[in-house]
């Protein structure tokens, strides 16, 4: 059987796929490129102006342009390497960065994603 461009990226690919481009703070190709169109994402709590579930890849692609419109200037982005179980990965992210409102902040939170026919069906964030 012949690889093909349709062919479903595995969790371990995706997963790998999803640190590079979260490295180069491509949040919103990220989506694009691995989210399933019915993805939700949940986050610890509502706050900030976000709900605590965003459904959809058009309100998760929104919620992305909602943050980055917050952030003022990013000074450091560290993903950690994934750990993967079946169809789920984890990594942490440590983002310091300046808000628009001029706080500096530098928070470290846990991202978990399930992947469901080659894409990421959920994501959830714990502090």
């Amino acid at each position: 059987m012949s690889t093909t461009a349709t062919a479903k990226m595995t969790t371990k690919e995706i997963a790998k796929r999803l640190k590079k481009l979260c490295d180069k703070g491509d949040w919103e190709g990220a989506h694009r490129e691995l989210y399933s169109k019915d993805a939700v994402s949940i986050e610890p709590e509502a706050s900030g102006g976000f709900e605590k579930e965003t459904h959809g890849l058009d309100g998760i692609i929104e919620k992305g342009k909602k943050w980055n419109d917050m952030v003022s200037e990013v000074h450091e982005i560290e993903i950690s390497d994934p750990m993967i179980a079946g169809n789920t990965f984890a990594v942490t992210m440590r983002m310091d960065m300046t808000m628009k409102d001029k706080k500096r902040s530098d928070m470290t939170e846990l991202c978990v994603y399930h992947v469901k026919d080659g894409k990421i069906i959920s994501e959830q964030f714990f502090m």
